[in-house]
Formats: structure tokens, sequence, C-alpha cells
């Protein structure tokens, strides 16, 4: 069956070609023959036939006996009956079959040899047993055939022998199929066993791909020559002419797990098309299950390990970029990967009925999830600049420059943001938004909190210095394409906030609020009233002594009225 259908897996003992006998002994004249080694009984048998190897005369002899003493359909129900209590034990699959090649290759040898008996039988003994006979048998038979197969390879593993198990399927099928033996329900095994196969792909890409980023160093691949720039471009479908007219040494854009993750992919595709050889599918069902798998891979496996990756703890900053960045060249490459398995299953780029490769949305969601996370440790760098910060809230004069802690921070986000530069412009700009934000947020906080029961003017003065850094690096555009005046509108609360109690422009804030235009349209009348309390508490701690000084008094009345009218705002606006 093998040689018949040209399947040349090399599972079927070949027949060892013979030697040339040695020359005659010059002295004697006497031929020495010399043992083969590794000889078998059985050596050359696929060249015999079922009557080369089986000696049925005893079974025609009871036959023949039988017959002459009336009795002859006595012995074919005993001869049926025995054999298809022979049939149940061929059909017992070996211990452990699903571990080695050679478990499911004794199990296949037996079955075929009990049905070829058969088949001899039904063609020579004259009616012993009929087709009718065999098919129920064979049909019996293959539902405890399927069992078996379906039971030993779900425990199985390991593709290599998933795929020899396939192999010798095939060739069990071709062989009793030329005996008659309908075999179709093999052919639907096959399309189970291939899904399984497929799985286990996964299981191993996962490894793989997990290997490829512990490896990795998420720094821009450099090549200092030639021949390192184009071994990356072999395995990377890459193209850039500002890069190419560049001399050495190159810098590339993507670090080394763009290229390999491309190429592993396409092993998998290599992979993946083994089990349909020789399966007679068409060029179009070989590209739709090769597709399918491939999706499978990228939309499952590929994108699993990289959100497993995304989200370990010790990644930093410069790490998370560079993997925002790869993932960008890796979905540009999608339409790499349509391509080649176009090529390699021989439909052609025009075959339209496939399913489509949708790796795209897969990198989007990954770099989604990256962009996240870069976010996050922003944040929490940025927090430990905060956590430094320790404000005299009841300081008398500014320290005329601003805190140590906050100049450390603003030289931090600028060093960083340099790094943004191969990110897209929107990633970038969102970082950079979201940071400043979350500046403004803390400042405030610290503001509000209410632990922090007095703040003198000093302090305010000394906040305000800090304040205006935050302002002179939103405007020094730390990242290209925002629109003026953008940035500096996260820090625009706090900015009314402080001007109003340092010019403590009560009247206008009165005057114009509610209106559109307002001075300080951004200064919510709660928060005016929490900090204009603490600022009161302050002065009350400050001007212990002097009470009863009439500017004192003057200006504690004028407080008592600002936050009697705030209060009001306050439950107007409830």
């Amino acid at each position: 069956a093998e040689e018949q259908q040209n399947i040349e897996a090399g599972l079927i003992r070949r027949r060892k070609k013979r030697k040339a006998p040695p020359p005659p002994n010059p002295f004697t004249g006497e031929v020495e023959l010399e043992p083969e080694a590794d000889s078998s009984p059985y050596e050359g048998s696929e060249e015999l036939s079922a009557q080369d190897l089986v000696d049925f005369s005893p079974v025609y002899r009871c036959l023949h006996i039988y017959s002459v003493l009336g009795a002859r359909e006595t012995f074919e129900a005993y001869y049926r009956q025995q054999r298809k209590q022979q049939a149940r034990l061929a059909l017992q699959p070996p211990t452990n079959m699903h571990e080695t090649v050679n478990g499911y290759r004794n199990y296949f040898s037996g079955i075929v040899g009990f049905f070829v008996v058969e088949d001899h039988i039904l063609n020579t003994a004259s009616g012993l047993v009929n087709r009718a006979y065999l098919e129920e048998v064979w049909e019996n038979a293959l539902s405890k055939i399927l069992a078996s197969l379906r039971n030993h390879s779900s425990y199985c593993t390991d593709a290599d022998l998933m795929l020899k198990v396939k192999h010798l399927i095939m060739l069990f099928s071709f062989t009793l199929g030329s005996y008659g033996y309908p075999v179709g329900q093999l052919s639907d095994l096959l399309v189970e066993l291939r899904d399984q196969y497929i799985e286990i792909l996964m299981k191993k890409w996962v490894q793989v791909f997990r290997e490829i980023f512990d490896d990795d160093n998420y720094q821009p691949v450099q090549v200092v020559n030639q021949a390192e720039y184009n071994h990356v471009l072999k395995d990377f479908p890459f193209h850039d002419e500002t890069l190419e007219k560049m001399g050495f040494p190159k810098t590339l854009p993507f670090s080394y797990f763009v290229p390999k993750v491309y190429n592993q992919v396409k092993q998998f595709i290599y992979a993946c098309l083994k089990f349909s050889e020789d399966l007679n599918l068409s060029q179009t069902e070989a590209e739709d299950m090769v597709r399918k798998s491939t999706n499978l891979l990228l939309t499952r496996t590929l994108s699993g390990c990289l959100s497993t990756l995304i989200k370990k703890p010790h990644l930093g900053l410069q790490e998370l970029i560079q993997i925002t960045i790869n993932t960008n060249y890796l979905e540009d490459a999608s339409v790499y990967l349509e391509e080649f398995i176009s090529d390699i299953t021989g439909s052609g780029s025009s075959s339209l009925h496939c399913a489509k490769l949708q790796s795209k949305s897969m990198f989007k969601d990954a770099r989604a999830d990256a962009e996240s996370q870069i976010y996050l440790q922003l944040n929490k760098k940025i927090d430990r600049f905060l956590e430094l910060a320790s404000y005299d809230w009841l300081l008398g004069e500014p320290e005329g420059h601003a805190s140590s802690y906050l100049t450390d921070l603003i030289a931090f986000l600028q060093s960083t943001f340099q790094a943004f530069t191969n990110l897209p412009d929107k990633v970038a700009q969102t970082a950079c938004m979201s940071s400043c934000k979350y500046i403004a947020s803390s400042l405030m906080e610290f503001l509000m909190e209410e632990d922090v029961k007095h703040v003198s003017m000093g302090a305010l003065q000394q906040f305000n210095l800090d304040l205006i850094q935050c302002e002179l690096f939103a405007n020094s555009e730390p990242v290209r394409g925002f629109e003026e005046g953008a940035l500096q509108m996260c820090f625009a609360d706090l900015r009314q906030l402080l001007d109003l109690f340092m010019t403590w422009d009560w009247a206008t804030y009165f005057h114009d609020y509610g209106q559109e235009n307002s001075k300080y349209l951004r200064v919510n009348p709660q928060v005016a009233v929490v900090l204009l309390e603490k600022v009161r508490e302050a002065d009350k701690k400050k001007n212990i002594f002097s009470a009863l000084k009439k500017n004192q008094r003057d200006k504690k009345k004028l407080v008592e009225t600002v936050l009697k009218q705030l209060r009001q705002l306050t439950s107007n606006s409830d």
C-alpha cells in the first residue's frame, strides 16, 4: 500500500537488497557465505501473500470432513464464532500504545493480518465465510479501532509521533480499502487527529515564544556590517529607504524578538502542512486549514504569551516601549504571512474565499495592553518622586526655587519622553498627557489632604514655584504634536486656584462666577472652602498673640465673609 500510494514514510520494514556472493577461496574453491546481520524470518515478507505465510490446510480439511458428515453449517457457525473471539483479541490495543510508534504499528499489523486472512478464506473456502459476515465483523471492529485510536492519541503530546501515527493510519486505511473494506470513517478520524496535532503544536509554540521573550534584551537591533543586516532581513521582511542609505553600524527600530517570532510563525505553518501531506486535500482546503491554524496560533497562543509578558511585574518602561514598537512591526508584517501561506499552499494570492489572518487586531490589542502598562508604570515612577515631597505647610517665606523632588521628577520625565520618539505620536502624547494630569491631581491632593490642617501663604507661594516648574515643562513641548496650550490645561485648575489665593481676588471670583469667560472658571467653590479654611487656621496659629490688632480683625472678618459666600455657592450648586 505504501508503494502504491507513493508514501515515503519509512514506517514499513524494507526488503534488504541481496548482496553479491563473495568470490571463491583461491585455495579450496569453496564459497564462504557470510551470515546476514539482523536476519529475520520475515525478511522480504512483504512480497509474500497470506497463503505463503499461513498454512490454511487444517481449515480446508475440517470443512471437507464436516461437509462429508453433513454438518457443514455446524462448522461454519463454530469457525465464525471462534474468529469473532480472535478478532476481539486482535483489537485489544497494547498497553501504553500511545508512547511509541511501534505500539501503533503492532496494533495495526495484527488487525490487518486478521482481515487479510479472512479475505483469503472468503475467496478459497467455498462459502465458509461470506461478504455479509466479514462486513459485520469489520463494522464492529472499526468502531473499536476508532475508540482505541481516539483514546490513545488523546494522551499523545509529541507532534512527530502524531505524524507517524497519521502515516500508519493512512497505510492501514489504504491496505484494508484495497481489500474492499469501507474505510471512510478512518478519513474522518484523521481530521480529528489533525485538530489534536495542531493543539500539540500550539502547546509547543507557547514554550517557543516564551523562550524568545525571555532571551530578548528589548533593545533596538544593531548591525555592524552588511552580512548581519542581510541576516536580519532574511528572517523578517523589513525595508526602510532612509536606513538603507545610512552607513554601518545601523540601528533597526525593533528588537530581536520581532524576526524570531516572525520566523517561528513560518515554522509553525510548515509544521501544520506536514499533517496535510498525502491526505489528498485540495489547495483550497490545505490553505484554509493552514490559515485557521495560524489564526489560532496568533490570536490565542502568541496573544496569550504577549499578554503574560506585558503583565510581568519586573518589566520596566524601556521594555514596555520596545514591546509596543515591536508589535507595530509584527502587525505590518501580517500581509507577508498572508502571501507566504498562499505561496506555500500553491493557491495564489487571489484566493479570497479563505479566512484572513486576524493578527492585525490581535497586535492592536497587545499594543493597547502594553500602552496601558506604560501609563501605569509612568504613574508608579511619578509616585516615587511624589513620595519624597515634604512641604512645610506653615512656611513663612518661600525658598525662592522649586522643591528638589519636583525638579528631579521633571528631569526624569524629560529623559523618559526622549525615549518615546520611536513610539506612535498618539501613544507618546497620551503618555505625556496622562502624566501631566496625574501630577496635577496629585498636587491638588496635597493641598486637599485631610491631615494638612494649616496652609500658610508662604507655603502656597512655595507650592506656586513648583507649579511654575510643571507649567514650564508643559510649555517645552516634551512630546511633539500637541495643540498649543493643550498640556498646560492639565494644570489650569491649580493655576487658577493659586492665582485666586495669592492675589486675594475674591471680588472678581464672585462677580464672574458661573460665566463662561470667568477668570477663575475652573475654581470649584467647595475646593476653595477647604483651602481657605486651612489658610484661616494657619493665620490663627501665626497670629495667636496679635488677635486684637485691627488689620488682623479686618482680615478675619473678610475671610469669614468669603467663606460664607463660598458655602452659599456650594449649597446652591447642590
